[in-house]
């Protein structure tokens, strides 16, 4: 049986060995992250010693190719056909009356980090940030179709923070509501499996499907969610925990500067404010983090985009075999192309197509079909050995 939380995602990956618990103390403040970096968020660690707090926490679920598509009960040479397969296929949630996430409810006057750890990862980040809670909202057009995407908070204190929106679509409908003088009803969700944090990744603007269904997909069974206690919003049932709350209108604070996936620190800008309005947990919760920058964090994001870039690819160059978008290159910036080469011209049109499938793309590589994409010494062993620069390589000026 696929599990559908965390706690029969840990109890699995504890007894197959996959799984390393730190049963040394911890110290949320640099430590945790520096442990977690170490091994590049690449590695399902435990922690069950937090300083100054009673709960575990989680960490490193997502951050590895071949335990992403285990979590999921495929091979790993089954991710993007399952990924494109999901999201044409979703699965609806059920609604259930109450579930474990509903088992101790807070309501204000409270302060976040009294229940719980709020890392602090980088030397010059501006303080505590959740950066792997996975934000949900519903769509305005009334659709009733829920997005879910991850949102960096910096933790102000008590039940306040600064939340960093760089999607889009979510920013044009905080600002329509901004208008109105009304704020975004949010839901943020920590502890869940990796199928959710994957659906999250999911381009808004080129699918517009409930995520929450293609999580559902993804794990091959419908997932169930509650209704929160002080906000218009579904979350998972078995969530291990939920900070309910509002995006407020007209308010803005100076957040940073955070250490981001690109490896620099982001500068200081005003960022909109969200006020929490419940905390809900789930008896003896987990707690949950990701170091940013890691793995963890880019590989949902390569995922996702290796099946859009496959997708399109594919309408244009009909023998492409696989895609790659590297670690490297943030998860975002550098595509690799694997294509069964038939006459000349395909790996160029190979290109052009990712190119125009994806504005993030900065550089692709297109190889034969004997080279392993996910290998960079036999990619950069093809280019040393197959590309003539004046003949093989191309730019295209003035493009992003």
């Amino acid at each position: 049986m696929i599990a559908t939380n965390i706690r029969d995602l840990i109890q699995d990956w504890d007894e197959r060995n996959i799984l390393l618990r730190i049963k040394k103390e911890v110290d949320p403040r640099y430590e945790l992250g520096a442990i977690i970096n170490f091994k590049k968020g690449r590695q399902p660690f435990l922690f069950e010693k937090v300083k100054g707090y009673d709960a575990p926490l989680i960490a490193g679920l997502g951050g590895e190719r071949e335990l992403m598509a285990d979590s999921l009960g495929i091979r790993t040479s089954q991710l993007t056909e399952k990924i494109i397969q999901s999201i044409v296929n979703p699965i609806p949630t059920r609604e259930v009356t109450t579930g474990p996430v509903h088992d101790n409810i807070v309501m204000p006057p409270f302060a976040i980090d009294d229940m719980m750890a709020i890392p602090t990862y980088n030397e010059k980040d501006g303080g505590k940030y959740f950066v792997s809670g996975v934000m949900v909202v519903k769509d305005p057009d009334g659709s009733g179709n829920r997005y879910t995407s991850i949102r960096r908070i910096w933790f102000m204190g008590g039940n306040r923070g600064a939340v960093v929106i760089t999607s889009q679509e979510l920013m044009q409908q905080f600002l329509q509501l901004e208008k109105m003088d009304k704020p975004l009803v949010v839901a943020v969700m920590l502890g869940v499996v990796p199928a959710v944090v994957l659906s999250s990744q999911i381009p808004t603007h080129l699918y517009h499907v409930d995520k929450l269904n293609v999580a559902g997909a993804l794990l091959g069974q419908p997932l169930e969610t509650v209704k929160c206690k002080t906000v218009d919003i579904d979350v998972l049932a078995e969530a291990e925990i939920v900070l309910e709350g509002k995006i407020l209108p007209h308010e803005r604070v100076d957040e940073g500067p955070f250490g981001e996936v690109g490896g620099y620190y982001g500068e200081i800008l005003p960022q909109p404010v969200i006020e929490f309005s419940a905390v809900t947990y789930r008896n003896s919760f987990i707690n949950q983090a990701l170091f940013p920058g890691s793995d963890e964090e880019k590989l949902p994001t390569s995922l996702i985009k290796e099946a859009t870039l496959f997708s399109t690819v594919r309408q244009s160059v009909r023998n492409v075999k696989a895609v790659h978008i590297t670690s490297g290159g943030t998860g975002r910036l550098h595509g690799i192309i694997q294509i069964d080469k038939k006459t000349e011209g395909d790996g160029k049109q190979a290109a052009l197509a990712a190119f125009a499938s994806d504005r993030d793309l900065k550089h692709v590589v297109v190889v034969n079909d004997d080279v392993n994409i996910y290998d960079p010494e036999d990619v950069e062993w093809a280019i040393a050995t197959r590309c003539q620069a004046d003949q093989d390589v191309f730019i295209v000026p003035g493009a992003k």
